[in-house]
């Protein structure tokens, strides 16, 4: 299972720094920072004249430079200062909505919280309203499905965990949904909770087709689709992948990360499933000192679960060997963690050999 950070002989880690920032440059806009950074709980930069009345606070000689050597640390920004201002401080430092963090533009007595960049999936949308409640202010937010009151699908992917194949997609769809055109939409298990709950009314009733079965598709149409399979998707189809293949894993002593990651994606791949859907890895107790698996893991940026011989050793596998049961103790190792990780009896994908390392897939609920 996990094992606790911090634990016996494993020293804690180190305490994260806030996820805000807030910045001030005049004394009015550094007491209300102040009060910002309190309600917060973030780091508090002024400018080096306003330091001795902020005891605390992080000096700073010149914005512009600053914001550069601490703008990729924080993920959310608050800059009580002009609009222009701060676009010229962080213009430098934008790569793309994937990963800018939330920027946030506040005048110093709190009446307006502008969100200026990043507003979906930054959250700086959430981020200004936030601010506002604090000042009693006003959220300022431009993008126009919240103008329109339309759903932003980016957000309800993420707050869901779903992950976006092609975020350039999302345009296309918004822009279907501004124009009034219907979207069409393919999620059986309503992941993006856009029929609303039984019994209720559809919380954007209109605006989406609801689809019974992938072949009532229409290909050249905007539409979202929920899916664990990789796509090729057209012209204006947002693809969603769930966090639901639990990928179980055996290897050899001495596997490297290299040949681990290459079968995980290579089995994945050669059942037309997507990488972004993975749920996390799991292996058997005996590997949880694997130097590979716990690279390999890394990599993938999952999660690796080590079961004991006792929660594998019940479990009725597709493909048992008698001699994985002789090493380990159980019938077979990662056929038995895909499904114990998914909770489930069934496999997407029976064990499949790559070298030094055998494979398996089930999908979570």
């Amino acid at each position: 299972m996990f094992e606790p950070e911090g634990g016996a002989g494993r020293p804690a880690p180190p305490p994260e720094r806030p996820a805000t920032a807030v910045y001030a440059l005049t004394p009015a806009g550094a007491r209300l920072g102040r009060a910002l950074a309190r309600e917060l709980g973030a780091d508090l930069f002024v400018t080096r004249r306003l330091e001795p009345d902020h005891p605390g606070a992080t000096a700073f000689d010149a914005l512009v430079p600053f914001v550069g050597t601490v703008f990729a640390a924080y993920r959310r920004h608050v800059f009580v200062a002009a609009a222009g201002i701060v676009v010229r401080a962080v213009a430098a430092h934008l790569r793309g909505k994937g990963g800018d963090p939330a920027v946030v533009a506040l005048d110093q007595r709190g009446r307006f919280a502008v969100s200026l960049v990043s507003g979906h999936l930054g959250g700086a949308n959430a981020l200004a309203r936030e601010v506002a409640a604090i000042t009693a202010g006003t959220a300022v937010v431009t993008t126009a499905t919240d103008t329109e009151d339309l759903p932003a699908l980016d957000v309800l992917a993420a707050e869901r965990g779903l992950a976006i194949a092609d975020l350039g997609a999302v345009m296309a769809v918004n822009i279907a949904l501004l124009a009034g055109d219907p979207v069409q939409v393919l999620d059986p298990d309503d992941r993006l909770g856009l029929r609303g709950a039984p019994g209720a009314p559809e919380p954007w009733p209109g605006h989406f087709v609801h689809l019974p079965e992938p072949g009532a598709w229409r290909p050249g149409l905007p539409g979202v689709r929920v899916t664990e399979r990789a796509v090729a998707a057209g012209g204006g189809e947002l693809v969603l992948h769930p966090p639901c293949l639990a990928v179980g894993l055996g290897c050899r002593r001495g596997a490297s990360a290299d040949e681990i990651v290459a079968a995980v994606e290579g089995t994945l791949a050669g059942a037309g499933l997507s990488p972004l859907a993975l749920l996390g890895l799991a292996s058997i107790g005996l590997k949880r000192d694997e130097a590979g698996l716990l690279e390999a893991a890394a990599r993938l940026g999952k999660a690796i679960l080590f079961y004991e011989t006792g929660d594998l050793k019940d479990i009725a596998v597709p493909n048992p060997s008698a001699r994985v049961q002789r090493e380990t103790g159980v019938p077979g190792v990662c056929e038995a963690a895909a499904m114990k990780l998914a909770g489930t009896k069934d496999l997407l994908v029976q064990k499949t050999r790559c070298g030094n390392v055998t494979v398996a897939v089930a999908l979570a609920g």
